[in-house]
């Protein structure tokens, strides 16, 4: 017996526990004498009847409260029961001074004695509303519990099972009192289980109830995993003692499924909305590649390797038609040389070799998977055999890495096919299993990805092998688009670098640096070219030009312009004679073929289907024997000269109409240039700009140019970084001259009387000259030319004659008279005594030619100088063929 702290109605013992059905049923009692009245009152009737015991002692209980209607048939049973008989009954009772009913009272009635023999009775009344409740209250919850289509289950304070409902014994087995006494234990697995008993404990310490508390496991004989969502309370007494734990637990297996398949479908979402914000960012196969790689690990898988074919990385055309051919070496035989270009890892702790991969239906292995370092970074994979194994490749495969799939294995067949396999891990491997996936682009395999997750990762699905495949054919597309550029930007520079001089020009008397900047990034073509052309007499021809427009298409006229002037340079114009000839060019560019001028070609096709090539241009010729330069322009920028000491200034150059304007005579400027002054030619993009007027540009650029002492090369990169040139809005040719004449010992000019002594005076004077430079090596071969030239000036030129000669990187002579009829070289017949001086020249030197002077003609030979790469002596045949 326990002691309860006394109350204002005294102490109360209680051998049975709190919470018992006498605290629910709260049961009265009172006694009866032989005369009827009420004798005893118990503490539960004052609570009961609300009538104190002083109250109700004395008292006839049928009067004092029962109904007046009832009050006869109660005297009735009260004599019965005085008499000896047991009584039992629902009785009406009123509180005293009432008049209607107040409640129903179930009645028991015992008949006593008293000491001295007289007849009593004992009277237990419940209040029968308590019972009705306790009625209502045991159907309802065996209702809840027994008829729940859920499981449930009550825990004791021992957390063993008190109670569970038939839908717990339906899917756990046996009967519902089959499970009473067991733990948790015996459903689920040990790491479960104790994180189930560790839930229940906390409930009953609490008293916080756990809602939707997450457990996997299996019913008894099934194998796949089910997922319970298990709501806990604590569970108390009437008196408000913890008698236990109540667990309701609801298979939430479809729910899981379809939440995590929904999360699958918005990862996939996701992982395509970023393959298509980071996949094909820069027109780079191997920067695609990595991309690939970095939107798939690890969102998408743990491993991942890209494989390209080589000879999409070489520039190499891939195969016409679907796949290719079927060719041993074809890309579509699937056994073709592939480039390892990225490999992908999200397992830090991934060994160097990872595990084989096997085919499910035969005994193949496939390659192994590629690990790396960290995700997005190179590392090296490796391939190896077991006994009976055939691998994808034998070899350690590393990034950059050129090998072959031999031809049954997966891979092989995955590029032969075009068709995404799925191929499990080996036993022991880290590998669970791998995509292997084509990458089609165009109906084009242009190589392979492979996707692969590590044990313990959820495996792959078909709603994965869909997204495999758009993640690698999105590649795909661009690694093809990639390939394209890059072949196109392979042969737009292949034009470009073709319309350009090349490598460093070099010039007699000029030091020269260039620069050139396409305003198309993409395509690093542009209309603005420049040029060094090397005349006769070692003269230079330089030349900058700018077609209107950007692109292939300016590039394409701008090849066009810049043959057309090399082959007007080499007839040795005049610059004014040049401009006008490019200018007829340029005008008939855009002409159908087949029209006699560009003015009719305009008006036959009317001005809308005209194509209109305008082009700017600068021409000058330089001597570095007078330093003098001839100056014609079409357009263009003036030059700007730089002497030295002094600040830079524009050249008054009269820059006339571009080309392809036509009706416009050009005029012509020779400026003599000092020793030591610094050229510039350049084209617009480099001074003008839509943030700043052409006038600023100039005034920068001459500013730039203040310090020209410094090495040339330096003097172009300091233009350049110095003036905001906002490269890309328009082409950028920059071309540069220091002046450094020929000095005077290296020329030998003299003036020739017209008589036959001159041919043996002019022979003496190259003999001279040439033994002053060491050049006796020469001597006899420039004698002889000299002789011939001489020879032909008197008998077919006029007036006085001219003899120079020229010293610099090569020998050039040169035969000045007033005639106007050029030499022209002729086979000579066996009879004939002359006609074959010319060929002896042309046999014995480097190069010859004729040009028109303003007072009559220069015919020239070229020799290279000993110490350089000389010309072979003529042979024998070659002598007697002029014969």
């Amino acid at each position: 017996m326990s002691e309860i702290p006394e109350t204002a109605s005294g102490v109360v013992w209680q051998s049975s526990p709190p919470g018992s059905i006498y605290d629910y049923i709260r049961v009265a009692s009172f006694s009866i004498g032989p005369d009827g009245l009420v004798e005893q009152w118990s503490r539960r009737a004052v609570e009961l009847f609300g009538v104190t015991a002083e109250e109700a002692h004395g008292k006839d209980p049928v009067e004092a409260f029962m109904p007046s209607d009832l009050r006869e048939r109660g005297h009735r049973r009260v004599r019965e029961i005085l008499d000896g008989r047991e009584w039992t009954g629902l009785v009406p009772f009123r509180i005293p001074g009432e008049d209607r009913p107040h409640g129903i009272a179930e009645m028991y009635v015992m008949p006593s004695e008293t000491r001295t023999g007289e007849r009593g009775a004992l009277c237990i009344v419940v209040d029968v509303r308590a019972l009705r409740r306790i009625e209502t209250d045991l159907a309802a919850s065996q209702a809840i519990f027994g008829q729940s289509p859920f499981g449930f289950l009550l825990f004791g304070t021992d957390l063993t099972v008190k109670r569970a409902n038939r839908r717990f014994a339906t899917v756990f087995g046996g009967n519902a009192d089959d499970h009473r006494g067991r733990t948790v234990h015996d459903y689920l697995a040990r790491p479960e289980a104790e994180r189930m008993t560790a839930a229940l404990r906390k409930v009953l310490e609490t008293g916080e109830a756990v809602t939707d508390f997450q457990i996997i496991g299996a019913a008894p004989g099934a194998k796949d995993r089910r997922h319970w969502s298990i709501n806990l309370y604590r569970v108390h007494s009437g008196t408000g003692r913890p008698v236990g734990v109540a667990g309701l637990g609801i298979d939430v297996t479809r729910r899981h499924n379809a939440a995590r398949e929904a999360a699958s479908a918005r990862r996939n979402l996701a992982l395509l909305n970023e393959a298509g914000a980071r996949i094909g960012n820069s027109l780079d196969l191997e920067a695609t590649a990595r991309e690939l790689l970095d939107v798939a690990v690890p969102g998408f898988c743990d491993l991942a390797a890209v494989d390209l074919y080589q000879g999409l990385l070489t520039g190499d055309e891939a195969p016409p038609g679907r796949w290719g051919s079927s060719h041993d070496v074809g890309y579509g035989s699937g056994s073709a040389e592939l480039r390892r270009v990225a490999v992908a890892s999200a397992v830090s702790h991934a060994p160097p070799r990872v595990g084989k991969l096997r085919t499910g239906g035969d005994d193949e292995a496939l390659k192994t998977a590629d690990p790396a370092r960290t995700a997005g970074t190179a590392g090296t994979a490796r391939a190896g055999a077991v006994d009976g194994d055939i691998c994808c490749d034998t070899r350690p495969v590393e990034v950059g890495s050129v090998h072959r799939y031999p031809f049954n294995s997966p891979c092989a067949g995955a590029l032969r096919t075009g068709r995404v396999s799925t191929v499990p891990g080996a036993d022991g491997s880290l590998v669970q299993s791998t995509l292997v996936v084509p990458m089609v682009a165009h109906d084009t395999v242009v190589g392979l990805v492979q996707f692969s997750r590590t044990k313990g990762s959820e495996p792959f699905g078909e709603r994965d092998r869909a997204l495999a495949v758009e993640l690698a054919a999105r590649a795909a597309v661009c690694i093809d688009n990639a390939r394209l550029y890059r072949r196109e930007h392979e042969r737009a520079l292949i034009l470009q670098r073709s319309l350009l001089p090349p490598g460093d020009p070099e010039a007699a008397g000029l030091d020269i640096a260039c620069r050139y900047l396409p305003g198309t990034v993409g395509s690093e073509v542009g209309g603005d070219w420049f040029d060094v052309i090397e005349l006769p007499g070692h003269r230079t021809a330089l030349v900058i030009g700018d077609v209107m427009g950007r692109g292939l298409r300016a590039a394409v006229a701008m090849g066009e312009l810049r043959t057309a002037v090399r082959t007007l340079a080499q007839l040795d114009l005049e610059p004014a004679e040049v401009l006008s000839h490019l200018d007829e060019i340029a005008r008939g560019l855009g002409a159908p073929a087949g029209a006699q001028s560009s003015a009719r070609a305009h008006k036959a096709r009317g001005p809308e289907l005209s194509e209109v090539y305008l082009a700017t241009c600068v021409y000058a010729v330089y001597d570095p024997v007078t330093r003098r330069c001839t100056f014609a322009n079409a357009g263009h920028l003036p030059p700007v000269l730089v002497e030295p000491g002094e600040e830079a200034l524009l050249l008054d150059v009269p820059p006339g109409m571009p080309l392809g304007v036509g009706g416009e005579p050009f005029e012509e400027v020779e400026v003599e240039l000092p020793e030591g002054a610094l050229l510039a030619l350049y084209t617009d993009g480099l001074v003008e700009s839509r943030d700043h007027p052409l006038d600023e540009g100039l005034g920068a650029f001459r500013t730039a140019l203040a310090n020209p002492g410094r090495p040339l090369e330096d003097v172009c990169d300091h233009v350049l970084t110095t003036l905001d040139t906002r490269h890309g809005e328009d082409d950028i040719a920059l071309l540069m001259a220091r002046i450094q004449g020929l000095p005077s010992e290296a020329v030998g000019d003299w003036r020739l009387p017209r008589e036959p002594r001159s041919v043996g005076r002019a022979r003496e004077l190259a003999r001279a000259q040439l033994t002053t430079w060491e050049l006796e090596p020469l001597v006899d071969t420039v004698e002889l030319l000299v002789s011939e030239l001489v020879t032909n000036a008197l008998r077919y030129g006029e007036g006085e004659i001219r003899l120079r000669l020229l010293r610099d990187r090569t020998l050039v002579c040169e035969v000045w008279d007033a005639g106007l009829v050029q030499p022209r070289r002729r086979r000579a017949k066996d009879t004939d005594e002359g006609g074959r001086g010319l060929q002896l020249v042309g046999l014995l030197s480097a190069a010859w030619g004729s040009r028109r002077t303003p007072r009559g003609k220069t015919v020239w030979f070229e020799l290279p100088l000993p110490d350089g790469d000389g010309t072979a002596e003529p042979t024998v045949d070659q002598l007697l063929s002029m014969f």
